[in-house]
């Protein structure tokens, strides 16, 4: 992984700490200050892409000459750099797992230099994995049982964040994936059915329904609303009897009033015998519009979430911070208004019962009693701690999301108005941010 997907000025601290040999390990601790609008909690995502970040990261010589001709480097530095992988160790709260605002996700100890250099993609990852999952959690919870699919690949910004976010969605109880290289990539289900474009290439809707159910006769999915809906839902009843198939299958809504037009068709399935064939709406969809047709009690059986979902339309990011909490065997800490940070590495408690909120205390303080650590060690040396199994991380990834969203307080739940649970700081902490900051003669506490 490139060494220069980072921003410069990391490569300038990352210098000037090498020209002056200070190579001790620092903690650095990366956490969301306040939670976006109408957010009631986060889901942690991201982690494998980091550490598929951290083993690869390096500066190869055509790298190098371009820090040497542009960032002016000395030819002391970029034998350093020539050198340098990542060698540190990770602690963070595994994928898929349910967090709040101040406390942390994910902490890196390493050489100053390397925890300084990685910190661009770090957040990055971290922020974007974490953002989208997130929105696609608050789909599936509007969506009660139906089924949900990723539809975002087209709209997303860049083609790798296609990949992420069918990832990311999956980590939330998206169940398929229009995107066929994630889907091999990550062990999910592939879905897609056809274009307005393909029913348009044929003489008519029965023309091209029956081409396309003779090619893929196994669960066929009809996009009925190139002209009129319910000629359209008619038309693939006409193929499906027409053809004798009695398997699976599925018409698709794209546009128009949805639980209007999905208690129309669900009436002409039904009239027709086919009382199995599924109803799929796409469309511009997001947690809203898809709990107000559940409200409707509109008979749809699958939502495809595409642009809303995969750009996080309403909060397209994080307040996200990678903050210097301990240096070689000092703690330290920031203390800028609305930016003050806790010094010193960090373990995040967890009751069980979600009465008593989280707590942040200090990494090497015992746990209260009834309350379980959430962050875990990933990462040693430089090196992950277990294999990467691309399919059976995500996979993983969901069922910690799947029991963390049973456990999450209805309060937290909400779409609109959500109550986040309360983030406190352990005695032990907070005497230690006291401390330090009278050290610093600045006395009191922040």
């Amino acid at each position: 992984m490139s060494g220069l997907r980072t921003d410069l000025y990391e490569l300038r601290m990352a210098a000037s700490y090498l020209r002056r040999g200070m190579t001790e390990p620092a903690t650095f601790s990366l956490f969301v200050r306040r939670l976006p609008h109408r957010r009631g909690f986060l889901v942690a995502a991201g982690l494998a892409e980091v550490l598929d970040f951290l083993e690869s990261f390096s500066f190869d010589d055509d790298e190098l000459g371009y820090l040497r001709e542009v960032a002016g480097l000395d030819p002391a530095t970029l034998a350093a750099l020539a050198g340098l992988r990542f060698t540190g160790d990770v602690w963070a709260v595994p994928e898929g797992r349910v967090v709040f605002a101040d406390e942390p996700l994910l902490e890196v100890t390493a050489p100053i230099a390397e925890a300084q250099l990685v910190e661009t993609g770090v957040l990055n990852l971290i922020t974007f994995h974490t953002t989208v999952a997130t929105k696609a959690a608050r789909c599936r919870l509007a969506a009660g049982d139906a089924q949900l699919i990723d539809f975002a690949f087209r709209r997303t910004h860049g083609i790798e964040a296609g990949a992420g976010v069918a990832r990311a969605s999956a980590i939330a109880g998206f169940t398929a994936t229009s995107h066929v290289e994630a889907a091999r990539r990550y062990g999910l289900t592939p879905s897609g059915t056809m274009a307005h474009s393909y029913v348009e290439a044929f003489p008519d809707e029965r023309a091209a329904f029956r081409a396309f159910a003779v090619d893929f006769p196994t669960n066929p999915i009809f996009l009925v609303d190139t002209y009129d809906t319910p000629a359209g839902v008619r038309a693939a009843v006409d193929v499906v009897t027409e053809l004798g198939l009695t398997g699976p299958m599925a018409v698709r809504l794209d546009s128009g009033d949805l639980a209007a037009l999905a208690r129309q068709a669900r009436a002409i399935l039904d009239e027709a015998g086919l009382r199995q064939a599924r109803i799929v709406a796409s469309g511009s969809l997001d947690e809203d519009v898809i709990a107000a047709l559940v409200a409707q009690g509109a008979p749809i059986d699958g939502y495809g979430v595409g642009t809303k979902m995969g750009v996080s339309y309403d909060a397209p990011s994080l307040d996200s911070a990678y903050k210097l909490v301990a240096y070689g065997d000092r703690p330290v800490l920031k203390l800028s208004p609305g930016k003050a940070t806790l010094p010193g590495p960090k373990q995040v408690f967890r009751d069980p019962t979600g009465a008593d909120g989280d707590l942040v205390g200090l990494r090497d303080e015992p746990p209260p009693a009834d309350r379980e650590p959430l962050l875990a060690p990933v990462m040693r040396d430089g090196r992950r701690l277990e294999n990467a199994d691309p399919a059976g991380e995500v996979r993983a990834a969901r069922r910690r999301f799947d029991a963390d969203l049973a456990w999450l307080p209805a309060g937290a739940r909400r779409l609109a108005d959500p109550t986040p649970l309360a983030v406190a700081v352990s005695p032990a902490l907070t005497a230690l941010q006291e401390r330090v900051t009278t050290q610093l003669g600045l006395g009191g506490s922040y």
